[in-house]
C-alpha cells in the first residue's frame, strides 16, 4: 500500500518539476526580451545622438552665417559651435565603437562598421568646411564673404547630407526591427504562457487525482465521524482502510471514541454525585448568608448605638472644658494648655462620632437633606477660616481661590460645609509632606466645581477604593476612620453632583473635585 509520504512526495515533486520548467521558460523569455529591449534602446540612443549632431551642425552653420557681418566677433561663436559639433561627433563615434567592440555576432559587427564610414566622411567634410569658412571670413567685402560661406555650407551639406540621412535611416530601421522583434517575442511568450498554463494545469490535475483525491476522501470520512462524536454519538467507529498513516489515524480515532464513551459514562455518574453535593452546599450557603445578614444588621445597630452613646459624654467633656477655660486664672498656662489639648482631641473625636452616625443614618436611609438655593462663597470661606489656625500650626499654607462671581446651587448648606471641612481635614491629616492646601471655586458651564488640592504625596494606586466606607490605603497618612470620602460622595450624589480624585496640576499631590449643578441651569438653558 502506497503511504501518504510517497503520495505527497509525488505531488510535491511534480509541482516542483512544473515550477522548474516554468521558471526555465520564464528566464529564457526574459533573456530574449532583454536582448530585444537592449537593441531597441541602443538604436534609439544612437538616433538621439545623431539628432543632437544634426542640431549642432545647424548651430555651426548659423554661427558661420552670422559671422559674415562681424568676422572678429563671430569667430568666437564659430569656435564654440565647432567645439559642440566636435563633442557630438566624438560621442557618436565612441558609441558606435563601443557597440562594435561588444557585438555578439559578425553580422552586428558588420552593421556597426557600415556606420563608422559615414561618420569618418562627416569628420573629413567638417575639417574641409572649417578651412573654407576661415578663408571666406578673411575676405574684405561682405558680399564676397557671404557668398563664400554659403557656398562652403552648401558644399558641406551636399557631402554630409547623404551620410547623415544614411545613419538616421539605419538607426530608424534598427529601432523598427527591434520593436518588431519585441512584438513577435511578446506574441510567442503569450502563446507559450497559455500552453505552459494548460500543461501545468493538466499535470497538476493528474497529480491531484492520483495523490490527493483518495486522501481527501478518507479525510472527509474522518471529519464526518468527528462531527458525529461532537454531537454526542460516541459509538461512532470508522472502518480500517490500510496500514498507512491514514489507517493508523483511523485506529487512533476509534480508540479515542471508545475512551470518550467510557469516560462519558463515568462523567454522568460523577455529575449526579456533584449535583447532590452542590445542593447540600447551596443549602449551607443560604444558611450562612442569612447569618451574615443578621450579623450585618446587628453591626449597624451597634454602630448607631455606639455613636449615640459617645455623643453625650463628648458633649459633656467639651462643655466642661469650655467652663474650665473661662474660669481658669490667667496665669495658669500649664493647665490651660492641658485643657486646650483635651478640648481639641474631644472635638476631633466628636467629629468622627458625628461622621459615623451620619454614615450609619445614610446607609439606613434616615437622613433628609434640606435643599434650598445657597451661595457657595460664604460656605467655603467659613470652612477655610475654621481650619486656618490648625493649618498654621502644622506649617501648611491654606488658601482659598473664589470664583470671579458668587455661585449659587441648590443644596443643604450644613452638609456642604461639613464635607468641605472633611476634605480639608483629610488633606491636613493624610497628605504626607504637604506644604500647601488650596480650596478653589470655579464654574464650568452650568456646573459649579469645588476643588481641594494639596502638594503632598498624592493618592495611592488604589485611590478609587478610598470612596468605600472605612477604606484606608496602606501607608497613606496616619490612620483614620476612613469615612470622609464616603460621606462626601454620598452627599454629593444626593445633590445630583459627582466627586472625583485627580493628580495635582504639576504632576504631584492630590486633588478632590466636587461638581454640583448650578441653581437655575434649566432656565439658563
Amino acid at each position: 500500500m502506497q503511504t501518504l509520504k510517497a503520495r505527497f512526495a509525488l505531488l510535491v515533486g511534480g509541482a516542483a518539476l512544473v515550477v522548474v520548467l516554468a521558471a526555465g521558460a520564464l528566464l529564457a523569455a526574459l533573456h530574449a526580451s532583454e536582448v530585444a529591449l537592449e537593441r531597441s534602446l541602443a538604436a534609439q540612443a544612437r538616433l538621439d545622438l545623431l539628432t543632437e549632431l544634426s542640431g549642432r551642425l545647424s548651430d555651426y552653420g548659423l554661427a558661420s552665417i552670422d559671422a559674415v557681418n562681424a568676422p572678429a566677433l563671430g569667430r568666437g561663436r564659430i569656435a564654440a559651435a565647432r567645439a559642440e559639433v566636435e563633442r557630438a561627433l566624438q560621442t557618436v563615434d565612441e558609441r558606435i565603437g563601443r557597440e562594435a567592440a561588444g557585438a555578439a555576432t559578425p553580422l552586428e559587427r558588420n552593421e556597426m562598421a557600415t556606420r563608422s564610414r559615414p561618420v569618418a566622411r562627416l569628420r573629413a567634410a567638417l575639417s574641409l568646411l572649417d578651412r573654407q569658412v576661415d578663408a571666406a571670413l578673411q575676405r574684405e567685402e561682405s558680399a564676397a564673404r557671404t557668398d563664400a560661406v554659403r557656398g562652403a555650407l552648401n558644399g558641406f551639406g551636399a557631402i554630409t547630407g547623404p551620410a547623415l540621412s544614411f545613419l538616421v535611416e539605419a538607426e530608424r530601421r534598427a529601432v523598427d526591427a527591434a520593436s518588431a522583434e519585441a512584438r513577435a517575442l511578446t506574441n510567442r511568450l503569450r502563446l507559450g504562457a497559455v500552453a505552459a498554463a494548460l500543461a501545468a494545469f493538466g499535470a497538476l490535475l493528474v497529480l491531484h487525482r492520483a495523490a490527493t483525491r483518495p486522501v481527501l476522501r478518507h479525510l472527509d470520512a474522518i471529519r464526518e465521524a468527528a462531527s458525529a462524536i461532537g454531537r454526542g454519538e460516541l459509538e461512532t467507529r470508522l472502518p480500517r482502510q490500510g496500514r498507512d498513516e491514514l489507517g493508523l489515524l483511523v485506529a487512533g480515532f476509534n480508540r479515542m471514541a471508545g475512551r470518550l464513551s467510557r469516560r462519558e459514562r463515568r462523567v454522568a455518574a460523577d455529575r449526579a454525585a456533584l449535583e447532590e453535593t452542590i445542593a447540600a452546599r447551596t443549602a449551607d450557603l443560604r444558611a450562612a448568608n442569612a447569618r451574615l445578614e443578621d450579623i450585618d444588621q446587628a453591626r449597624r445597630r451597634f454602630f448607631t448605638d455606639v455613636s449615640h452613646e459617645l455623643r453625650t459624654p463628648l458633649t459633656v467633656i467639651l462643655g466642661e472644658c469650655d467652663i474650665a477655660l473661662r474660669t481658669l486664672p490667667p496665669g495658669d498656662t500649664a493647665l490651660r494648655a492641658g485643657l486646650l489639648a483635651i478640648r481639641k482631641r474631644a472635638q476631633g473625636l466628636h467629629r468622627r462620632v458625628e461622621d459615623m452616625l451620619r454614615v450609619a443614618r445614610s446607609e439606613a436611609g434616615q437622613l433628609e437633606l434640606d435643599l434650598r438655593p445657597v451661595s457657595l462663597l460664604p460656605i467655603l470661606s467659613e470652612a477655610v477660616e475654621g481650619f486656618a489656625s490648625l493649618a498654621r500650626s502644622r506649617g501648611v499654607a491654606l488658601a482659598f481661590e473664589p470664583a470671579p462671581a458668587d455661585v449659587e446651587v441648590r443644596g443643604d448648606p450644613e452638609w456642604l460645609r461639613q464635607i468641605v471641612e472633611g476634605l480639608i481635614d483629610n488633606a491636613l491629616r493624610h497628605a504626607a509632606g504637604a506644604t500647601r492646601i488650596n480650596v478653589a471655586l470655579a464654574t464650568l458651564g452650568s456646573t459649579a466645581r469645588i476643588s481641594v488640592t494639596d502638594d503632598g504625596a498624592g493618592f495611592p494606586a488604589e485611590g478609587a477604593a478610598l470612596f468605600e466606607r472605612f477604606a484606608r490605603a496602606g501607608g497613606y497618612g496616619p490612620a483614620g476612620f476612613g469615612i470622609g470620602l464616603a460621606l462626601a460622595r454620598w452627599v454629593t450624589e444626593r445633590h445630583e453632583g459627582a466627586v472625583g480624585l485627580e493628580t495635582g496640576p504639576d504632576g504631584r499631590g492630590a486633588r478632590v473635585v466636587l461638581d454640583l449643578p448650578m441653581e437655575g441651569r434649566e432656565r439658563a438653558a
